[in-house]
């Protein structure tokens, strides 16, 4: 007889509670291998496949696209064959321990799993704290529910964590509602009515509120864009930042560009030698390697620079992290930035890539754009800002002329310096962008 298994949504090894569906790719009814991926879920930092360690047919899916899933709740039901069935379900329904119990595999890619017996207390720990009712009987599997289930009494048939938020922030008692899915599993449908109802309800002595802008389209904020907005969010409301900036004549550095990429060997990047100039100009004024700790009383001044630099990508800004950016030449620095800028196209940077900056360098330039005031990357103390080196009318050695200018900015959090000291970080740095040959003197 076949063994009905539940897998749950993994620890995915980032510290995170849970995932958004973005895409299922097996289907109700289909014969699955072992550690075949059967969804693809977007973390907060990166989008991933994730494997089932169970091999047999899918007799459920939960989660709709869309919707967030929370660690060590259910995602899919896999019904495993007992006995003479293949060897890679057998070998996942295999008894051990006492009759019936399954050995957990690690998941592919996911490193060693835990003991079974921590594991599993664990994963029922979270599953019982964000599922608080009894599984529905999966779809394809046309049985009668589970006694189980019909034996619990006064407990509200949701799964969805998405369906129970709409309720909260809606102020909808869940316990009074009706579900219209299968054993009455309230969805968000039904959520969604009764919201309607409320508004639709006259209220006395009660001014009348606008409804909402039917027109606009509503654009929840899950997954990278959620991180991102809370993370500015908190630098805006934590930091007393403050901005200032001076035009720079960038025609030297650009001809010490072209020079060095004129002879053999990796090309060399204007992003890696304005990098350089950071690390340089750190060296000099290393009060703005810092952050302010989370109560405000201490300023830790950093001994390394890990220098973040502002990255577009399909998923949205994100900022990988150089390590040891102050120990690296200009070369290397090219090999780095160009290393993590292509894994955050391709949407596969490692949580350790993303966190641990001390410093940020923000070439907006390559939007065409001249200047900016950034929000500072929390808990970071200053971050450098480059607009598009362009010709511009210049006036050089006494002479007007056509010069390749630029606009750095610099934006640095009013805590741990004055404004002379940003003043003097950022005049070193034009002051190398117009004579690049400074830098020989910091080596």
């Amino acid at each position: 007889m076949p063994v009905v298994r539940e897998f749950t949504l993994p620890d995915l090894g980032e510290g995170l509670t849970g995932a958004e569906v973005v895409r299922w790719m097996v289907e109700v009814g289909e014969v699955i291998a072992v550690d075949q991926p059967v969804v693809e879920v977007e973390t907060a930092k990166a989008v991933v496949e994730v494997p089932c360690p169970y091999g047999g047919v899918v007799t459920a899916l939960f989660g709709e696209v869309g919707e967030e899933v929370p660690v060590g709740a259910p995602l899919v039901t896999v019904a495993v064959s007992g006995s003479g069935g293949t060897g890679a379900a057998d070998s996942a329904a295999a008894p051990a321990g006492g009759p019936g119990e399954p050995v957990e595999r690690p998941l592919v890619g996911y490193g060693v799993a835990e003991s079974r017996g921590s594991r599993r207390a664990r994963v029922r720990a979270a599953a019982s704290a964000a599922v608080q009712a009894p599984a529905p009987v999966p779809v394809a599997v046309p049985a009668a529910p589970a006694p189980a289930a019909a034996a619990v009494p006064a407990v509200v048939p949701v799964i969805s964590p998405l369906v129970r938020r709409m309720a909260r922030d809606h102020g909808i008692d869940l316990a009074a509602l009706a579900g219209s899915g299968p054993d009455g599993l309230i969805m968000r449908a039904d959520v969604q009515r009764a919201v309607d109802t409320a508004a639709a309800a006259p209220v006395a002595a009660a001014p009348v509120t606008a409804p909402a802008d039917r027109d606009a389209e509503v654009i929840p904020l899950r997954g990278l864009r959620r991180t991102i907005a809370e993370k500015l969010g908190r630098s805006h409301r934590e930091i007393p930042a403050a901005t200032c900036w001076v035009d720079a004549d960038a025609t030297e550095l650009m001809a010490l560009r072209a020079q060095l990429n004129r002879s053999p060997g990796p090309k060399v990047s204007v992003l890696a030698l304005l990098a350089r100039i950071c690390t340089a100009a750190l060296e000099r004024f290393p009060e703005l390697n810092s952050s302010v700790s989370p109560d405000g009383s201490q300023i830790l001044r950093h001994r390394v620079v890990h220098l973040g630099f502002a990255a577009q990508s399909d998923r949205g800004l994100v900022v990988p992290v150089v390590r040891d950016a102050h120990l690296l030449g200009t070369e290397k620095l090219t090999a780095e930035l160009a290393r993590l800028t292509e894994s955050a196209r391709a949407g596969s940077l490692t949580p350790a890539e993303l966190t641990g900056g001390t410093f940020t360098l923000n070439n907006y330039g390559v939007f065409g754009v001249d200047g900016s005031t950034p929000i500072l990357n929390h808990p970071e103390a200053a971050m450098l800002g480059v607009g598009r080196i362009t010709p511009k009318p210049w006036v050089h050695e006494g002479e007007l002329a056509v010069r390749q200018v630029t606009q750095l900015s610099f934006t640095f959090d009013h805590r741990v310096c004055d404004g002379g000291t940003a003043g003097g970080f950022l005049r070193f740095v034009a002051d190398c962008v117009e004579q690049p040959g400074l830098l020989l003197r910091t080596l």
